[in-house]
């Protein structure tokens, strides 16, 4: 697997380097991450050391470790402007002004919380926006039919709902066979009933592909009902991990989703709701 190694941008990248994007600036000292031995797999496939991004001089992630495995299925929590997102955008190679080293498989792809389709481009176009080469319209196909969106190929992103919309972007993502899915928000915008069904169909997408996911979510219950491991990001650092062993597919009425849910919300700040207190029996 090709990896990508994320440095700040200032020196040359070594010629003749094709697994491995390596630029480095003076001032980093990081070792890159070592590589597995020759005929062996490493299975991490995100490995994250001593990160720092600063805005206007304040560290938004600060020296920050993050390991993901191969196939693992990671959710991000934390509170508004804790630097969820910024880690996202940095893993997927569209911020590299910083400090520390990420490295990331090559093949990787983003899904947004907006779904960001061209209107000008029908669907399918959309779907292949950015590929190499001249891929053919069925491999957009495909991708759609994968999602349920295959008899939408020929619209217009402006016909589309809202769900549509999001599952035309998770099959653009999709296509590009990633290693590592990075998802931002991707049901922030969506009602109930069809964030729901988005959900199901991530977890569905994943247990068949098989790629590592992270997911940036706001949303607790979402993380526990799709997550392996639940990270909960403060003061630029990965403060707190919770290993998520339920069965699938969850139930969010099981008592074990509850106290799970519960003991994130209260690492969060946000206090359980009390249990309804039982009133006095009558005087007979």
């Amino acid at each position: 697997m090709a990896t990508d190694v994320h440095r700040p941008v200032t020196g040359t990248p070594h010629r003749g380097d094709t697994a491995s994007q390596d630029t480095r600036g003076s001032a980093d000292t990081t070792p890159a991450p070592p590589a597995a031995p020759p005929g062996t797999s490493d299975p991490t496939v995100v490995r994250v050391a001593g990160l720092t991004r600063a805005f206007d001089g304040r560290p938004v992630i600060d020296r920050l470790h993050l390991d993901v495995r191969a196939g693992e299925f990671v959710a991000l929590l934390g509170r508004s402007g804790c630097g969820k997102s910024t880690l996202l955008r940095i893993l997927a190679g569209l911020d590299r002004d910083i400090e520390g080293t990420a490295l990331v498989p090559r093949r990787k792809a983003v899904a947004f919380q907006a779904p960001r389709l061209m209107p000008w481009k029908r669907v399918w176009r959309n779907v292949l926006l950015g590929l190499p080469g001249k891929p053919e319209r069925g491999v957009a196909e495909h991708a759609l039919e994968e999602v349920g969106l295959g008899h939408r190929a020929q619209a217009w992103p402006k016909t589309l709902s809202g769900g549509e919309a999001q599952r035309a972007s998770l099959a653009r993502a999709l296509v590009r066979e990633p290693d590592l899915l990075l998802l931002d928000e991707p049901f922030g915008a969506l009602d109930a009933l069809t964030r729901v069904k988005a959900q199901r169909l991530v977890d569905e997408l994943w247990q068949r592909r098989g790629c590592a996911v992270l997911l940036v979510t706001h949303d607790v219950e979402e993380a526990v009902l799709l997550a392996d491991r639940v990270l909960v990001m403060e003061d630029g650092v990965i403060a707190h991990e919770q290993r998520i062993d339920l069965p699938r597919p969850r139930d969010i009425a099981d008592p074990r989703f509850a106290a799970l849910r519960t003991g994130l919300l209260e690492r969060l700040g946000v206090e359980a709701p009390p249990a309804p207190s039982t009133p006095p029996p009558k005087a007979a």
